[in-house]
């Protein structure tokens, strides 16, 4: 959108100067005519002309001319604005998440993984320079999206997230992780980042955490670990009803923490619990500040100068005023 701008708008002062000029124009009326000392003006009463009334236009000419050039000198132009913005510095990111039955339990609403799904989504909408991808895992684990730009789908990735038996049940944190490094070995990213989420302890798959932490320290990926679940007990899923529900006890919760902070620690990473909706929310948000993107924003300046029309303005109006004190007001002046 274009924007009217004054490049010396210091000039503006100048029209203190107006009153003072309409002042001076006043003053000296009298004596812009000739004058002549008669002893009566009786013979020329009502013979004022058109004309003679009109003869004070000549001293708004020459105002409104003073006017349109203090106007010029400030440099009245337009200006139409663009921004282009380039990352510099952009950030990879893998979202591994734990999809095991025990993701079911219910101490975070509706459960672990619907509240998990809410929480990724927000994160994603609020990462729109970066790219991401998401992995799955449970005993075993899968890229459900390689890394890549297009939230729409990493969002309908998210969405699509559900226990479905599709994977072998159990935890392998190892698996998980080893599929999150694989998709960033070979990024050029200025930062390599994985967000790994469990809510229980490695007892599956054949590629143990340290081996798979250690393979993403080699590659320079930093691991941000979540560990979901509250404290203490929870309703967590044991069996499938006939009906096809699932059925709920209350279950301890067994999280190897410790576990996670090695890898946290080993990638220079952080370790973080969500025991609640609100913690797993605060959670995300921390690691979307730990991990900017550079951008560099260009903006470009068209710039429209507009103080040649208030020349020419002025110039009109100086020469009306001329050519009429030296044509029709000639005999007046």
């Amino acid at each position: 959108m274009e924007k009217l701008t004054f490049l010396n708008p210091e000039f503006f002062w100048l029209f203190l100067l107006i009153p003072v000029v309409v002042f001076w124009f006043w003053k000296k009326k009298n004596q812009q005519s000739a004058t002549l000392k008669m002893s009566s003006l009786d013979g020329f009463k009502g013979t004022k002309s058109v004309i003679t009334k009109l003869k004070p236009i000549l001293n708004v000419f020459r105002v409104l001319a003073l006017c349109s050039l203090i106007i010029a000198l400030a440099r009245p132009r337009t200006v139409d604005v663009s921004n282009k913005t380039k990352i510099t510095k952009g950030v990879d990111i893998v979202m591994a998440i734990d999809v095991s039955g025990s993701m079911l339990a219910k101490d975070l609403k509706p459960n672990r993984m619907e509240a998990l799904k809410r929480v990724a989504a927000d994160f994603v909408q609020e990462r729109p320079n970066d790219r991401i991808g998401l992995v799955v895992y449970a005993s075993e684990a899968y890229t459900k999206t390689p890394v890549t730009s297009d939230k729409a789908i990493i969002l309908d990735a998210i969405n699509s997230i559900k226990y479905d038996n599709v994977l072998q049940d159990g935890t392998g944190i190892g698996m998980g992780l080893a599929t999150a490094v694989n998709r960033l070995k070979d990024s050029q990213a200025k930062s390599k980042v994985i967000i790994l989420l469990t809510d229980g302890v490695n007892n599956s798959g054949f590629i143990e955490p340290e081996t798979a932490s250690d393979i993403a320290k080699q590659y320079g990926i930093k691991v941000y670990t979540i560990g979901i679940g509250t404290n203490g007990m929870a309703m967590f899923p044991y069996a499938v009803a006939p009906n096809g529900e699932f059925l709920f006890q209350m279950m301890k919760v067994e999280i190897d923490e410790q576990l996670m902070k090695n890898i946290a620690k080993k990638t220079e990473g952080q370790y973080f619990r969500a025991t609640s909706n609100s913690k797993l929310a605060e959670i995300y948000a921390s690691i979307n500040k730990l991990e900017t993107t550079e951008i560099e924003e260009l903006k470009f300046y068209d710039y429209d100068e507009k103080f040649r029309l208030f020349v020419w303005i002025a110039g009109f109006l100086l020469l009306a005023e001329f050519g009429l004190r030296n044509t029709v007001f000639k005999s007046f002046v």
